[in-house]
């Protein structure tokens, strides 16, 4: 099936295919591989390259990617997946860097065994016509991740298509990856995370009741539940963000951790305190920006002492919000 995307009154130009039944016939198409995880500037960097390459030969873009993702497949029980974005926040982005087709190939246990060689001919030639690979230098694909660029390189010539080696992009002298990034928004660096997805890193969460204590000392807050098993979040702290509720924007600030001053318990909290709102949003999904980290989770001696700290905090989180000038 086809499900084309709409942003505001625009359709886009992007045609996603869940199946390759679906896939008309591409005017030479230059493919790309990958999960494309962030699609952050490193891969920004690859699409460029990609949409050149397709004006050169007067083709179109195709990226090919996995959906769901094979480690979740090959390993339900402890896949251990972080991932940045979810697919709908994903295929945003893709439309945004201009692709003209991406194939969310179904994975299956079935396929994990197909050779990267039968991948090439079978798929990529025989079902996709590919005139033109683009491949990131460290690329591996197919069973026991056999195929790279060395192995594209001798498959083109034999089934007539041209390949292209991108190399490592380099951002401020790092090297960007999916794995640096997911670095930084664990351990909270979200200002070198949004600086290498060139948007604010976001989530997306159900608004359940808590305990309501927030509200007792002036600071109610949004608790969020019922994110992806496979969503990356930091680790404790106070952050800066934007909330997105029912399609307006707002400030507000957030929580992550086991609220030691509270209670002492092992289970981590999501609870947003939203500036300047006070509708009854439980059970509605929200979206939450992340601008910047404010500090670790601390202990305080009791609920005085900890209001006195968040009052602290919201004349932070305004600071920094008058200092941004980030995009959402």
């Amino acid at each position: 099936m086809i499900f084309p995307i709409l942003f505001g009154t625009q359709t886009s130009t992007l045609k996603v295919y869940y199946s390759l039944d679906d896939v008309p016939l591409i005017k030479n198409p230059v493919l790309t591989l990958g999960t494309f995880d962030g699609v952050h500037s490193g891969h920004q960097q690859i699409i460029d390259f990609l949409n050149k390459s397709a004006e050169r030969i007067n083709g179109e873009t195709v990226l090919f990617t996995f959906h769901p993702h094979p480690r979740i497949v090959l390993h339900p029980d402890d896949h251990n997946l972080e991932l940045i974005q979810d697919i709908d926040r994903r295929i945003e982005r893709l439309e945004e860097a201009g692709i003209d087709h991406l194939i969310l190939f179904p994975f299956s246990k079935e396929f994990s065994r197909m050779s990267a060689t039968e991948f090439v001919r079978d798929i990529l030639v025989n079902k996709l016509n590919v005139k033109l690979m683009t491949i990131g230098y460290n690329h591996h694909f197919g069973r026991n991740r056999e195929g790279n660029i060395k192995l594209l390189n001798e498959l083109g010539p034999i089934y007539d298509f041209e390949v292209q080696e991108i190399p490592a992009f380099r951002y401020d002298e790092i090297s960007v990856s999916s794995t640096k990034t997911r670095k930084a928004i664990k351990t909270g660096d979200i200002k070198t995370a949004n600086h290498y997805l060139g948007r604010p890193f976001r989530f997306k969460g159900k608004v359940v009741k808590g305990n309501q204590i927030g509200r007792e000392i002036g600071f109610p807050t949004a608790n969020l539940s019922g994110l992806a098993d496979t969503q990356i979040i930091p680790e404790s702290g106070v952050f800066a963000v934007k909330c997105k509720v029912s399609g307006t924007v707002y400030d507000g600030m957030m929580n992550i951790g086991f609220r030691p001053t509270i209670n002492s318990g092992s289970e981590k909290r999501i609870e947003i305190n939203i500036f300047d709102f006070d509708q009854e949003i439980y059970g509605e999904e929200i979206e939450v920006y992340l601008i910047d980290k404010v500090r670790d989770e601390k202990t305080f001696n009791g609920i005085e002492e900890l209001r006195e700290q968040l009052m602290k905090d919201e004349i932070s989180c305004k600071n920094i919000f008058g200092r941004s000038t980030v995009s959402l």
